[in-house]
């Protein structure tokens, strides 16, 4: 599904990625990890179009996508939300989910005069699509509820809602466990897990290794910029390079 080849991204002298390629197989979860400043968030962000690689493919389905810009990309079906949660938190639950579909006809103002039906009509299968997902990911009882409300778990679940929302194909998390309590974060695995059998492609940054553990095959180890090794959650885990790198070391 996803082909990164040789990627390089620089910030002035700073080799923030250094020459990454690794192949993403389609319905897997792959987990990417690595000590802080290894360069993971970089490397989403430069796959996912925030930042211009400076060289190096990336490849999605086969189509070029680097160097693209954010929404192109994110239309093409590779999603990545927020590592940081950032809902419209003056509207709802729902409304932050139904603002997510494109090309809606409410969109142009002279629809809502010319084209009523059309419009309604449009907004009813949005609204009803959207608490179908509230359901799936347990936010339904919250959805007129303000974002900004929500506890940082509940807005990590409103984010994946908003994810659903545009059908993505490739699903980029970046540390979807981070600050979420632990009966939240049973829920996130939970619909994640579900995701996946539903065939559903996840790339996930994560420190907690026992979430790395329970969910990822794969596992792809970044150390100062570069791809380490890739391997099952066990043998990273025992690997010396990278306990090596985890513990401050230069990686061999």
């Amino acid at each position: 599904m996803l082909e990164v080849r040789n990627l390089v991204k620089e910030f002035g002298g700073l080799h923030a990625v250094d020459g990454v390629s690794f192949t993403l197989q389609a319905h897997t979860i792959t987990g990417l990890v690595g000590p802080n400043g290894a360069g993971k968030t970089t490397l989403f962000n430069t796959i996912a179009g925030l930042h211009r690689p400076t060289s190096g493919e990336i490849v999605f389905q086969g189509r070029p996508i680097q160097g693209l810009a954010p929404h192109r990309i994110f239309h093409a079906g590779l999603v990545r939300p927020f590592q940081i949660p950032r809902p419209f938190a003056a509207m709802t639950v729902l409304e932050n989910t139904m603002m997510v579909p494109a090309g809606q006809a409410g969109e142009r103002f002279w629809n809502n005069w010319f084209r009523r039906g059309a419009v309604r009509a449009q907004e009813q299968a949005c609204r009803a699509r959207a608490q179908d997902v509230l359901d799936f990911v347990g936010l339904d009882r919250l959805a007129g509820e303000y974002a900004r409300n929500l506890s940082g778990g509940q807005q990590k679940l409103l984010e994946l809602a908003r994810v659903l929302m545009a059908d993505p194909q490739l699903i980029l998390l970046d540390e979807p466990g981070a600050g979420v309590n632990p009966s939240l974060l049973a829920v996130i695995m939970d619909k994640l897990r579900e995701l996946h059998a539903r065939g559903m492609t996840f790339l996930i940054i994560e420190h907690n290794m026992e979430l790395i553990a329970a969910l990822c095959n794969p596992v792809l180890v970044m150390a100062q910029g570069r791809l380490l090794m890739q391997g099952t959650p066990d043998a990273v885990r025992g690997d010396p390079r990278v306990l090596d790198a985890y513990l401050g070391g230069a990686p061999q």
